[in-house]
Order: structure tokens, then sequence, then C-alpha cells
């Protein structure tokens, strides 16, 4: 399937570069979130670029960016604050290309934390890979729509056990784990590309 390379601007004015799958017939659409700049996470890490390359064989519309400070990208790094930015830019884009079909934000690592931080009424759901959760609820942890977090059995930085501790208390959440697979999904990426499936399959029987 051709992609297309665009550029986001975020609110700040931060150029963010990008990619955008838009299958024919498409019954949803997805924001994809990269890990950590700082540990030469971007969009085409492993996990991201296989949701990149297979969602849209399943009718999903996905957009991958670099985060501020990432490869052509502009701006620095923010630790997580202007981050949130450059999603609501991608989602904001990707919401005006598929306008009323379920969107879904998916971010794998720093991009999932992240992605969890950004409250904007577009989203229709949350399908994080692998969350650290290491700075507590965040602020997406008790709003209504839901939040789908996929853990890998052997995570080094978040363990099912950890994480169903850290959203016991959240709203409309739910863990399911990847058995054999560690934080970085090696081998299992199938499993974040059906795990989205399923949310956005939820979704579109919820909208």
């Amino acid at each position: 399937m051709d992609t297309e390379e665009l550029w986001l601007t975020a609110a700040d004015g931060v150029r963010l570069e990008a990619e955008l799958a838009v299958p024919e017939e498409a019954q949803g659409a997805v924001v994809l979130c990269h890990p950590h700049p700082e540990h030469g996470g971007t969009m085409r890490s492993i996990v991201t670029g296989a949701l990149f390359r297979d969602l849209p064989k399943r009718h999903v519309a996905c957009l991958r960016f670099n985060f501020r400070g990432v490869e052509q990208s502009g701006g620095s790094h923010e630790h997580g604050r202007g981050e949130q930015d450059d999603i609501v830019a991608a989602i904001a884009t990707l919401h005006d290309i598929v306008e009323g079909l379920p969107l879904v934000v998916s971010g794998w690592s720093f991009g999932a934390d992240t992605s969890l931080a950004v409250l904007d009424e577009r989203i229709g759901a949350w399908a994080p890979v692998a969350p650290t959760l290491r700075a507590g609820d965040p602020p997406a942890a008790h709003d209504p729509r839901p939040k789908a977090l996929l853990v890998p059995e052997h995570d080094e930085y978040n363990p099912p056990d950890r994480a169903r501790e850290a959203v016991k208390d959240w709203t409309a959440t739910t863990v399911t784990v990847v058995p054999g697979a560690d934080h970085f999904l090696v081998g299992r990426t199938d499993a974040a590309i059906d795990h989205v499936m399923h949310v956005m399959d939820d979704l579109g029987r919820t909208a």
C-alpha cells in the first residue's frame, strides 16, 4: 500500500515529520506514538513499524510521526510535555482525513505513557503497548473511555502484576498479557496488531 509523507504542526509551532496510510474502505483509524527518543525510539521502531505496515491491510488508517527532536522533526525532547502537543497534532490531522471513523491512539513504551496524558475529545479509546506507567495515574486513568493495555509477560519495566496493581482503580481499563514476550515484543508484534484490532472492533460495536 502506498504511504504519504506529510508534516504536522504542533500547537507551539513545532513541525513534525509523519507518514500516513489510508486503505480503501477504511473502517477505523489509529495514531501511533513511538518509544523513547533518548533511547533510539523513532516512528520506524519495531512495534510502531509493524503496526503501520499491517493495520492498513486490515482496513485501518494509520498515522505515525516522529516526536519533536527526532530525525527530521523540529524542536527538542521535552520529557513528555511538548510531546503531548505532538500527539494532539497527529490526532487532529488524522481525524480530519477519516472524520466519522472510530479513532484509537496506540503508543509503545514512552509513546504509550505519553498518549495516556492526552485527553482529546476525538479519541475513542487508548491501546497502550508495554506502558511503563512510571509517572503514576495519567490524566486518562479516570476518563470513561476504554483503555486497553497490552503488557508483555516478561516486561522488564512494567510486568503484568505491577501493571494490574497500577491500574486497579482506573476507569474502563483492561490488561491483556502477551505470553513469553519481553518489553520489545521481538517476534510477537503480531500480538500488538491483534490487540489494536480488538480495541478497534470493540469501539466500532459501541459507536
